[in-house]
């Protein structure tokens, strides 16, 4: 693979086109921004701080689609998710990228056969959905449709796999797949406990990265209660410890998303973090995901030479 074209520079697809350029390849840039090239950089240079220039020089900006995908090896898209949006983009795409091209969506949600309705060759697309920010997050949801060509899922975790990234092929293709129905699972009840008044959005955000966050940082859920039944591992742990786990799951949060709600939320994430700025914020994310990913043995992506 050498040229890939990102469909959207958004901010999953501002992280392809960082990490894609960080691997050598050319990017092709497609995007209706205006101001596409001044974001890009700016992308370049808080993701990548003292690569700007290098990899800017294997960035190239195409404004029209088919010419943006004509000749690409990869097609990577991250539009909305919309949809019609998507089935329309991909109809186009279809058409003009050579028959040979994998053809990725980066999307949350919504099923490769949903979004390949109207797309000449839709066994080349396959979904490819990342967690932000994709340059250093290394999980990449692999999911296919009834159509997809399994050659085109094994091209597509072996690209993956080539710039550094966990694919892991979902077996079966269900709505938000699932990395984001678990995320869901515990957004929903931190929601409700913070509504309710138990805690407050900056003391859940701490109980969970000291605890179960730490904890899923080095092994999974399986993996911990394994671990958490003794010697007897998972199956003394549901028989015992965890006998009262479904009456517990019956008294899990439902919360209602009203005005008034929102509002609540919004305004302690705004007194929590807030007073710092974006950019900020950002590299703080990133150097801390880059460290436990150091102290895991794991790389992410080609890091700047020391001189």
């Amino acid at each position: 693979m050498s040229t890939v074209t990102v469909i959207g520079a958004g901010t999953i697809g501002l992280g392809w086109i960082n990490l894609f350029s960080a691997h050598g390849l050319t990017v092709r840039v497609n995007s209706r921004r205006p101001d596409v090239r001044r974001v890009v950089r700016e992308a370049l240079g808080l993701f990548s701080p003292g690569r700007v220039d290098e990899l800017a020089a294997r960035i190239e900006y195409e404004p029209d689609v088919g010419r943006a995908v004509a000749g690409a090896d990869v097609v990577s898209e991250n539009a909305p998710d919309d949809l019609p949006l998507k089935q329309r983009l991909f109809a186009e795409i279809g058409a003009a990228a050579p028959d040979q091209a994998l053809v990725l969506s980066s999307t949350s949600k919504l099923l490769p056969d949903e979004l390949s309705r109207d797309m000449p060759g839709p066994g080349r697309l396959v979904v490819a959905h990342p967690f932000n920010p994709p340059h250093i997050v290394p999980l990449v949801e692999v999911v296919r449709g009834e159509r997809t060509d399994p050659e085109a899922v094994e091209r597509t975790v072996a690209f993956l796999a080539s710039v550094g990234r966990t694919p892991v092929v979902v077996r079966r293709a269900l709505p938000g797949f699932a990395a984001n129905r678990l995320q869901s699972a515990l957004l929903r009840e931190s929601i409700h406990l913070v509504l309710e008044g138990v805690v407050t959005v900056e003391e859940l955000d701490r109980i969970v990265t000291d605890s179960i966050g730490l904890r899923w940082s080095t092994i999974g859920p399986f993996h911990a209660f394994h671990l958490g039944g003794g010697p007897g591992g998972l199956r003394k742990w549901l028989e015992h410890l965890g006998s009262g786990l479904e009456q517990g799951w019956r008294g899990l949060g439902q919360p209602d998303l009203t005005p008034q709600a929102l509002d609540a939320l919004v305004a302690q994430t705004e007194a929590a973090y807030g007073h710092r700025p974006y950019t900020e914020l950002v590299r703080d994310r990133d150097d801390r995901h880059l460290a436990v990913l150091a102290a895991l043995g794991r790389t992410e992506q080609p890091q700047e030479e020391s001189a």
